[in-house]
């Protein structure tokens, strides 16, 4: 039975036009069909984000060329109109230099927040309310509810499939305007569904790759576009001597165990990336911890948060971890936040997103800057 999707629109489905952004993958185009069939005017959207060719028939991706086509599949299935924009400049310029310029400056940077941010809740945004869109519906696992003061954005139901922490830089006009109409179901039933509507994306393997880095190469595409973060150095300890050599700082994470090449009586994690010096810092698992972490850029969907005030929240540090308690204290003056965790934690990566939670509600989200 399929289920009832409820997009927050007032008066009969026929009366608004939906824009679905059509992925290729199964979860998007499930949400096309339901709400095709819920009777809403869909139109799909699909965007092709870099040059397919060298994509074409590789498996573990999005926005690449078969995908193109398999949402086009879909949408001639459904029998609704289909669109596919050239956003190949724009990724480039808004996600995948940002990702070189942020490993460059020995950071670990996010591209699928920043294509979020940057590309499709900006200009496909845009594009829907061009085209005469109530909404923009999209296949991510997470919840919008409508709250007090107007739409807020809550986890999933189902805890494992979670999107909302690469939601985090949405702002309150987007989510006025967007819809997650999968948050409430958990993949197998996605799948069920697609399975009984015939759709030929039932059983697609899901997306694991950032979508423009072959082969999960990361350092092959920084130092394409920037060659300096593949110039070698020195790996050193916490006191500056040097105990190895390395090829190239685009190498290297905050937390890395692996690939250090140095023989030492414990483990060694990388600890910090000096790259003016192009030195990798490395000390043993003791010293990763941290507890005070600055976050830049706060983007915030909570309720109203003063400068200089103190909130409790759970904090999201990386996507895979589970969040921690934490209190975050708004800046007075520059628009960043220290947010001071109740326990210490491990490989606090700069470049890396701290989300922010009261409970199942986003509050909001910034960029991990330093720790002190």
């Amino acid at each position: 039975m399929l289920p009832l999707i409820d997009l927050d629109l007032p008066g009969d489905p026929a009366d608004h036009r939906v824009v679905v952004a059509m992925s290729g993958g199964v979860d998007s185009s499930l949400v096309a069909a339901l709400l095709a069939r819920a009777g809403h005017n869909v139109v799909g959207v699909t965007l092709q984000l870099y040059n397919h060719g060298t994509a074409v028939g590789r498996k573990g991706a999005c926005c690449v060329g078969q995908d193109v086509r398999d949402a086009a599949e879909v949408a001639a299935q459904l029998a609704i109109p289909h669109y596919v924009l050239d956003y190949e400049a724009r990724f480039r310029a808004a996600v995948i230099e940002d990702f070189a310029d942020s490993y460059s400056r020995g950071e670990t940077p996010i591209p699928c927040i920043r294509c979020n941010e940057r590309v499709k809740f900006r200009d496909l945004l845009g594009v829907a309310r061009d085209l005469g869109a109530a909404a923009l519906a999209t296949g991510h696992y997470a919840r919008r509810s409508r709250g007090a003061a107007g739409p807020e954005l809550h986890r999933a139901a189902d805890p494992a499939r979670d999107q909302s922490y690469f939601l985090c830089r949405t702002t309150h006009d987007e989510l006025d305007f967007l819809r997650f109409p999968l948050g409430d179901l958990k993949k197998d039933q996605v799948r069920a569904l697609a399975a009984e509507l015939a759709l030929p994306v039932a059983t697609k393997p899901d997306s694991q790759d950032i979508c423009f880095v072959p082969h999960g190469s990361y350092a092959d595409v920084v130092t394409r576009f920037r060659p300096e973060a593949g110039e070698a150095g020195d790996i050193v300890d916490e006191d500056g001597a040097v105990l190895g050599r390395h090829r190239g700082i685009a190498h290297f994470t905050v937390g890395q165990r692996k690939g250090l090449g140095v023989a030492a009586a414990e483990p060694l994690y990388v600890l910090r990336l000096d790259t003016a010096r192009r030195q990798v810092v490395v000390g043993p698992a003791s010293a990763l911890p941290q507890i005070r972490i600055r976050i830049g850029d706060l983007n915030w969907l909570g309720p109203p948060l003063a400068a200089g005030e103190a909130r409790r929240v759970t904090a999201k540090l990386r996507s895979a971890q589970p969040p921690v308690p934490a209190t975050l204290a708004a800046s007075r003056d520059d628009g960043d936040a220290e947010l001071t965790l109740a326990a210490p934690a491990g490989a606090v990566a700069p470049g890396q997103a701290a989300v922010l939670y009261d409970g199942d509600r986003l509050l909001g989200g910034g960029w991990i800057r330093r720790t002190a």
